[in-house]
């Protein structure tokens, strides 16, 4: 196995904690998801057209990379190529690329330029699929995989040769746009068969079909600083829950793993023009918290349009994360787990001797810190820098018609306002 990536590789990732995930291709055309070649099982010759009218003349990456670091991200991952096979850049070992549509030129390049003229780490997404390519077999999750006239055409294919065509382009990438800061490779599927049970290519991929660890190594070497993930079919430098938010610190082998969820903002990665199903800023916010919270990041998806915009929804969703940040950002950006067992409905983040409440739901009047009595010497809302009053317990204390029980003597109380800030999350700074 490769070696390990050097420790400030790992400690800039985790200082970033919020990252922007781009997913841009031909399927911004359909509009109907970026699997749409596979879920509508296209030929090669249906799915022509999305090529022979791909024209992103609206595509400015400086608003993109401007958007995300409004949002209070800190990197952006793009993927250069999907399993449509369709690349963004200029590659020297295949046609089906971005320079001959009518956009006639790299657009990874200029992407690149704009992260770096914004501060921003960089990622490049590589789909280790590829539909499009004559060598890569027709298999389980292939869009001809029910084409048993297909299946015969394809009965000659070689995967190594594919593989090779697999490496050069990540050497392309690795070694045409200066220093890099992640390769998010997708995905690996060893030993799966068809999903219906019937007889058919089954054929999953894995880490003997792509050299996995002669592809780690080539990237190790060309880029010394940089972070793989975990989807070559061997254990990479970080792992990548997809769609759902771990309940605690991701393990590996017993021991705590590097880790970044990856999450959409409507359930497609692509440009999905009438799937509704956004998630509300709010919902976004608590699950950035929640990643922070057990030492994870979140890259967060937006699917650019055909002609290269952020839809107006993205945009407006990415802005009220954004002034989420910049009121809260101290409590996420640097932050790291804390030892102590946050309150029901609430996250601990942990900078130092400041500790960051983030309070997932409203509570009356007052909320209850365990082990925390005597150790807190101030305490403010972090939006507004408002001091909150530290109640000292007595469980003896007269309160109304009873007394002050139920609280623990190790416990910290903290007297709330009624009125609940006007912020997706609220969050209280403790200054230990």
């Amino acid at each position: 196995m490769t070696d390990a990536p050097p420790a400030h590789s790992v400690e800039k990732f985790r200082d970033w904690r919020f990252g922007l995930f781009i997913h841009w291709g031909l399927y911004a055309l359909p509009a109907r998801h970026e699997w749409v070649k596979n879920r509508e099982r296209l030929t090669d010759e249906d799915y022509q057209p999305y090529f022979d009218h791909f024209e992103p003349d609206l595509y400015d990456p400086r608003k993109w990379a401007r958007a995300a670091r409004e949002a209070g991200m800190r990197y952006a991952v793009l993927t250069t190529k999907h399993h449509e096979g369709f690349c963004l850049w200029d590659s020297a070992v295949s046609d089906y690329t971005v320079t001959n549509t009518a956009a006639g030129k790299d657009l990874v390049g200029p992407f690149v330029e704009a992260c770096r003229e914004e501060g921003l780490g960089i990622g490049f997404y590589h789909s280790l699929i590829d539909w499009h390519h004559k060598e890569f077999p027709i298999d389980v999750v292939h869009p001809q995989r029910y084409d048993e006239e297909a299946w015969a055409k394809a009965a000659g294919r070689d995967v190594q040769v594919y593989a090779d065509y697999l490496h050069a382009q990540t050497r392309e990438l690795l070694t045409n746009y200066g220093p890099i800061d992640i390769m998010w490779f997708d995905f690996s599927y060893p030993n799966r068969n068809r999903e219906d049970g019937q007889p058919g290519p089954g054929n999953g991929k894995g880490r003997d079909e792509w050299r996995s660890e002669e592809l780690m190594a080539m990237c190790r070497e060309l880029q010394p600083d940089i972070l793989i993930n975990d989807r070559l079919d061997i254990p990479g430098d970080f792992v990548t829950p997809e769609q759902y938010q771990p309940d605690g610190p991701m393990m590996r082998d017993g021991q705590p793993v590097l880790w970044e969820a990856c999450q959409t903002l409507n359930g497609s990665w692509g440009y999905d023009r009438d799937n509704l199903d956004w998630k509300s800023p709010e919902t976004l916010v608590k699950m950035l918290v929640d990643s922070v919270s057990k030492d994870g990041n979140l890259l967060l998806n937006v699917g650019p349009t055909g002609r290269g915009e952020f839809d107006p929804r993205a945009l407006a969703t990415l802005a009220s994360i954004g002034e989420w940040m910049r009121l809260h950002e101290r409590s996420v950006r640097g932050a790291r787990p804390s030892e102590l067992t946050a309150p029901a409905d609430c996250r601990y983040t942990q900078k130092g001797d400041r500790l960051y409440l983030h309070l997932f739901s409203w509570p009356m009047g007052h909320i209850h810190l365990p082990g925390l009595a005597g150790k807190v010497k101030y305490a403010q809302l972090l939006n507004d820098a408002s001091e909150i009053k530290r109640i000292v317990n007595d469980p003896k204390r007269k309160a109304q018609n009873t007394t002050m029980g139920g609280v623990a003597a190790d416990t910290l109380t903290l007297k709330l306002p009624i009125q609940r800030p006007d912020t997706p999350v609220p969050v209280i700074e403790l200054f230990l």
